[in-house]
C-alpha cells in the first residue's frame, strides 16, 4: 500500500477531527453509543474515504477493558455491528456537514469499519501481565550443586587439551 501524500495525511486528519465532533453533536441514533473515530484512510483523488471507529461497548464500562479481545461475547459484536450500521446509515448526513466544514472540491463518501487495535493491544497488555506475574511468583532456587562450588569434572585438577 502506497504511503499517502502529506496533504492526504492533512486532510484524512481534519477528516478524523471534524467526524468526531459530529458524531458527538449531530448523531442521536440510541444504536450510536461511545464511539472513538481512530483514524482516516483517503483515497488519492478525495472521493473516497475509510474511517475507523472503535466502540465503548456497555458492557467494557461495567467490566474494565481486562481481556477483550478473547472475551468478547456476542453481545458486544452486536453493539459493535449495530453501531457500524448505524453509522453507515447516517454516512450521507455526516458526509453532507463534513462538506460544510472542508473546503475540498468533492467531499469523500463516507464508509465507517471498525479497529480492533485498541482491543487487540489490550488483550496483548493483559497476556504480557499475566506472563510476567505467573515468572514473578516462580521460586528461582538454585540447585544444590551450583552451591557446593565443585566443577562437573569431578577433578580439582585443571583440563588440558591434547
Amino acid at each position: 500500500m502506497n504511503k499517502p501524500s502529506p496533504r492526504a495525511q492533512r486532510v484524512a486528519d481534519q477528516i478524523q477531527r471534524i467526524l468526531a465532533d459530529l458524531i458527538r453533536r449531530e448523531i442521536r441514533d440510541p444504536r450510536v453509543g461511545m464511539v472513538s473515530v481512530t483514524g482516516v484512510n483517503v483515497s488519492r483523488d478525495f472521493a473516497y474515504a475509510n474511517v475507523f471507529v472503535t466502540v465503548l461497548s456497555s458492557g467494557l464500562v461495567q467490566d474494565g477493558f481486562g481481556s477483550q479481545l478473547k472475551d468478547m461475547g456476542e453481545l458486544d459484536r452486536r453493539e459493535i455491528d449495530d453501531s457500524l450500521a448505524a453509522l453507515n446509515k447516517a454516512a450521507g448526513y455526516l458526509r453532507s456537514l463534513l462538506g460544510k466544514e472542508l473546503s475540498l472540491r468533492t467531499t469523500p463518501a463516507l464508509k465507517f469499519q471498525y479497529d480492533d487495535s485498541i482491543a487487540r493491544g489490550s488483550y496483548l497488555s493483559t497476556l504480557i501481565d499475566k506472563a510476567l506475574a505467573e515468572d514473578s511468583t516462580h521460586d528461582h532456587l538454585p540447585d544444590a550443586d551450583d552451591e557446593s562450588g565443585a566443577d562437573d569434572t569431578g577433578s580439582d585438577k585443571p583440563e588440558t587439551r591434547d
